[in-house]
Parts: structure tokens; C-alpha cells; sequence
């Protein structure tokens, strides 16, 4: 194997040497950065550069994240947006703490268990809950953005928004992975009640946007501005939201209304903690969200073997870890949901003396196939975004905001230019489980964005999109970073893998055929993937080094950018 210090080059060079058959470029040939002041990595260029103006105009890592937030969802408009909602997990060097807010989207009033019919196989009929305007959940981005502006942020609100409406007024230039997603998405967009709008916005004479056209939205540049002007409340009770109850009560029967929309508010809530290896501490997102609970867990886990010694990509160490996500994973599917409405076990589901008897269920020389407990979850193909921020103060932020499904329910309140969110999708459709439909309830969370400290000094912070990928992808990089030596970016760019207690373990086409035969003996079915695959999510992150100076690692997987100064 090769040494430690030649990792990073040697996987540089792979990944290039990949991209080239692949046709996935590196952004600007560069995606992470070093720098003094401050960093943010987001998944489009655009949007790092308006978090970086931010800072540089003075503004701290809160500041940047909210003008970053309205950015990327102009600059990919496929993934979030204030149709909407997410998690964003903070860190502020004045107080020395970390904080979490929870701008999920919720059910409405109307729904209830059992409120989707369901086919002989247990699925919901006509797409209903991700197709149209039953697929959604009451939105939460703007909620959590005004609650992040209130207690952290220095810059005025409408400040931060200028530079988001600016970009979509000029219109936004069209990327291949833009491309690749309208064209993915067509026949989705061909069944939206609001089709009219979609082929207007993302399709040209017929045909989608190609790379190099414009993307425009006129009617979300004016419901940015009603946002500027008059905040959250210009969503949630103003004009924005009596055209978002009209459209629901025209075309849904009222699935979401002003009541709704009147009702909703972000949650300031506690990050869950864990410990990786003595001296690294992890704060992340709790339920809600199942990311920050299973993260933890299958690093718990992997405690109890020395992937260090083992080697890097050596059958053993990938094995464990294969292992350790479905055993997680069975975990989450049994005891996760809402908090507000089921008790989640989370002391329990974090304990090390619970990850050591998980760990004594994993033979390296075969595979458990149906960890229990637990149901085994969907592997829904999550669109989501997630960007990180770290300032010169030594703030941290990492957000994850998402529609859910790319172009979300494909859906548009008429004369709102935003794209509704189809969360409902994210509820198990089973009667009577911890995430079963229920009013005013957020569905589950794969996402996943975690604050590392080393010695107790903040370190690293990183997320990504990808679903329940998101969970393996975050735990994937941890463990390259702390047991591996890796930089972030190489730490971003190694090849990955996932298995949320399925049948088959999805690896990315890097793997060595070595290791792919290794694992196949091991009682593993794989799934393999391209070389460079968008399937496993997008990171995003953060770290300060050791000389102190600030490292931006982004993922080639999503065409991601680090900028800083």
C-alpha cells in the first residue's frame, strides 16, 4: 500500500485521471482552496463567491451563510429553495458553543396516517407524494433563514439578499450538471399540474436548457424582493403566501393554506454529540434529521476495529464499514422520527457500550444480510444541497437545504417562481411508525452536516446532499480525515460506498478490482457505479489546519467551489 504521504497526490491523480473518461470537469480545474480570513464551499461557484463578498465586506460566517443560502438556490435551482426547508448546524467562537437550527418542513393540517393510497406493494398510487401539490410539506427556509439572522448574524436582511436577486436578475448561465438534470427530470416536469412554467423556465424551443443558455425565473426575482423588503413574514402571511394557499386551494383542495403557512416555525434545537477516537468530538444534526444520530453510530462502531493498522481501501476496513452502516441503518429505521411526536432513544442510540454490541455482530469474512432491528427505508434519490462557511473569527456554519426530489413536487404557486418542496415523500407510508404521516410533523431527515472538534478546538465542519448517501458519505469522509490522514479534499474526492442495510452495496467504479473480488468473497453483492458518480452525494467543507490558515475542500461529484481570501 502506499504511504500515507503519498495518498493525497496518488488520489488526485486517480480522480483526474477518472474525470477524463467521465466527462465531469473539476470547477475552475481547482475546487478546494487555502486561505487566511475566511472560506466557503458551496456546490456552485456562484454561490461561494457571494458568500466570500460577504466576508469580505465584513460580514461573519452567519452573514455569509444567509446571502449563500438564497444564492445557491438561484444558482441551482433544482435543489432548494424557499419552496423548502433544511438544517443548518452553527458554531460561534464568542459564546464557544454550537447550535442547531431546524428549518424542516412539516405536514399540514389535513394530513394524517393513512391519508395516501397505497398499492398492493405498499406504495402511494399516481405519485402522489412526490408528484403535485399533495407531495408537499409546509416549507421552512425562510423561517430558518430570519431565525439564523436574528440571534447570529451583523449584516442587514435585505443586504444579504441583494446579491441572490442581483445573479437571477442578470440570469444565471446554465452548468452541465443543470443540464443533466432538467434532462433527467423531463418526464416528471410532464406531469406537473404547473406545467406551463417549466416548459417556459427550463426548456428552449421545445428542447432543455443547454449548457451556456440562461436561466431565468422573473416572478421568483419578485418574490425575493417581497422577502428583502418585508422578511419571513411576507412569506408566511404576506402576499407570497396567499398566492401559495390560492394555487393549493385551486389545483390541491387546500392541502397547504394560510393557516399553515401562518402557523410554521423553525426550531432552535440541541446538536447531538458523539466522540471519534478520544479527541474528536462531533456535534450534528438530532432528530428530525437521522443523519447526526446514524453518523455517530457507525463511527461508534468502527471503534471497535483498527482501521488505521487494517490499511486504507484493504478489504477488512471496507468490509467493517459496510457492516456498520447496516447495522445503523436498522437502527434508524426502527427508532427515528420527529421528536415532538415519537420518543426517540437517542442516549441509547449514542452510547459506546450499544456500538460494542453492534460490533460483535460484524465477521469480516461475511456479510448480515437484514441487520435487525429495524425496517429496511427507501433509498430515495435526494436532490439537496449543502454548503459550509468558516470566517476569520473562527466561526463555523454548515447548511443543508433541500426540495427533496430534484425540481422538488415540480410544482409552482402561479406568480411565486418557487419551486414546492415534495418532503411528504420522506414519511414511510406504514401505519403506525415513529415517521408515519401525521399533521403538522417533520418527516425524517437523512441529512447529516457535523461540526468536528479536535482537543476540544473547532476543526472541521462539512455536509452534503444525496439522501440517506448523505449518512455514509459524511461518516466515509470523518474517517478518511481521522483515520486515514487524509486532507479534507482528498478526503472529499476518495471513492465512496453505501449501504443502508440493502441487498447490495453501491460502490463508486475507482475501487480497485482487487478489493471489488475481496469483498465479493466476503458475501458482498456490489453495485457498481461510475468512477466519479453524483449518486453518492456532493460535500461540502471546512477545516482550519494546524498553521491555522483555512482549508475549503468541495466535490467534483456536483461541479462544488471553494473560494476564500
Amino acid at each position: 500500500m502506499a504511504s500515507m504521504k503519498r495518498l493525497p497526490v496518488l488520489l488526485s491523480a486517480l480522480l483526474l485521471f477518472s474525470l477524463a473518461g467521465t466527462g465531469l470537469a473539476l470547477a475552475a480545474d481547482k475546487p478546494d482552496v487555502i486561505a487566511k480570513n475566511g472560506v466557503v464551499a458551496a456546490a456552485h461557484p456562484l454561490a461561494s463567491q457571494i458568500g466570500v463578498d460577504v466576508l469580505k465586506k465584513g460580514g461573519n460566517a452567519f452573514d455569509a451563510a444567509i446571502a449563500t443560502s438564497f444564492g445557491i438556490q438561484v444558482a441551482e435551482p433544482n435543489a432548494s429553495g424557499m419552496g423548502g426547508g433544511g438544517f443548518a448546524i452553527l458554531y460561534s467562537a464568542k459564546d464557544k458553543k454550537s447550535y442547531l437550527i431546524d428549518f424542516r418542513e412539516k405536514a399540514p393540517a389535513m394530513a394524517f396516517d393513512g391519508f395516501y393510497k397505497l398499492d398492493d406493494k405498499g406504495k402511494p398510487v399516481d405519485r402522489a407524494t412526490n408528484v403535485g401539490w399533495f407531495a408537499s410539506g409546509v416549507p421552512g427556509h425562510v423561517a430558518g433563514m430570519e431565525m439564523m439572522h436574528k440571534r447570529f448574524a451583523t449584516k442587514k436582511w435585505d443586504e444579504l439578499m441583494t446579491p441572490a436577486i442581483k445573479l437571477l436578475e442578470a440570469g444565471v448561465p446554465v452548468n452541465k450538471t443543470l443540464n443533466g438534470i432538467i434532462t433527467d427530470q423531463m418526464a416528471r416536469m410532464q406531469l406537473s399540474p404547473t406545467k406551463t412554467f417549466f416548459d417556459k423556465t427550463f426548456f428552449k424551443d421545445g428542447l432543455p436548457l443547454e449548457e451556456g443558455d440562461t436561466y431565468r425565473n422573473p416572478d421568483l426575482v419578485a418574490s425575493l424582493k417581497l422577502v428583502a423588503k418585508d422578511g419571513a413574514k411576507a412569506f408566511y402571511t404576506g402576499p407570497i403566501a396567499d398566492k401559495i394557499a390560492a394555487a393549493y386551494v385551486k389545483d390541491g383542495k387546500g392541502w397547504i393554506t394560510k393557516a399553515d403557512l401562518a402557523a410554521y416555525k423553525a426550531v432552535m434545537r440541541q446538536p447531538v454529540e458523539g466522540v471519534y477516537r478520544k479527541n474528536y468530538k462531533l456535534a450534528a444534526f438530532p432528530p428530525p434529521s437521522s443523519g447526526g444520530l446514524t453518523v455517530i453510530e457507525i463511527l461508534n462502531i468502527l471503534e471497535n476495529f483498527d482501521l488505521k493498522k487494517i490499511g486504507y481501501g484493504k478489504p477488512d476496513a471496507v468490509q467493517a464499514m459496510i457492516e456498520a452502516q447496516k447495522l445503523a441503518f436498522a437502527d434508524r429505521g426502527k427508532y427515528m422520527g420527529d421528536p415532538d411526536f415519537v420518543s426517540v432513544p437517542a442516549k441509547e442510540l449514542l452510547s459506546k457500550q450499544f456500538a460494542a454490541s453492534r460490533a460483535k455482530l460484524i465477521n469480516l469474512n461475511s456479510s448480515i444480510k437484514g441487520a435487525e432491528p429495524g425496517a429496511i427505508l427507501k433509498d430515495a434519490r435526494g436532490s439537496t444541497t449543502s454548503f459550509s462557511i468558516i470566517d476569520k473569527a473562527g466561526n463555523m456554519v454548515t447548511v443543508t437545504q433541500t426540495i427533496n426530489s430534484f425540481m422538488g413536487s415540480v410544482t409552482v404557486p402561479e406568480g411565486t417562481g418557487i419551486l414546492m418542496n415534495d418532503e411528504m415523500d420522506d414519511f414511510t407510508m406504514k401505519k403506525g411508525q415513529a415517521n408515519s404521516v401525521q399533521a403538522g410533523k417533520r418527516p425524517l431527515s437523512s441529512m447529516a452536516s457535523v461540526l468536528v472538534f479536535k482537543d476540544n478546538k473547532p476543526f472541521m465542519t462539512m455536509g452534503s446532499p444525496g439522501g440517506p448517501r448523505i449518512i455514509t458519505a459524511v461518516s466515509n469522509i470523518i474517517v478518511n480525515v481521522v483515520d486515514y490522514g487524509m486532507n479534507l479534499q482528498d478526503a472529499i474526492v476518495a471513492p465512496r460506498f453505501h449501504n443502508p442495510n440493502s441487498e447490495k452495496t453501491a460502490m463508486e467504479g475507482r475501487w480497485s478490482p482487487e478489493l471489488q473480488k475481496a469483498l465479493t468473497a466476503k458475501g458482498q453483492v456490489l453495485d457498481m457505479r461510475k468512477d466519479v458518480d453524483l449518486y453518492f452525494g456532493g460535500a461540502q467543507g471546512v477545516m482550519i489546519r494546524p498553521d491555522g490558515s483555512l482549508h475549503g475542500g468541495a466535490d467534483p461529484r456536483r461541479g462544488g467551489k471553494a473560494l476564500g481570501y
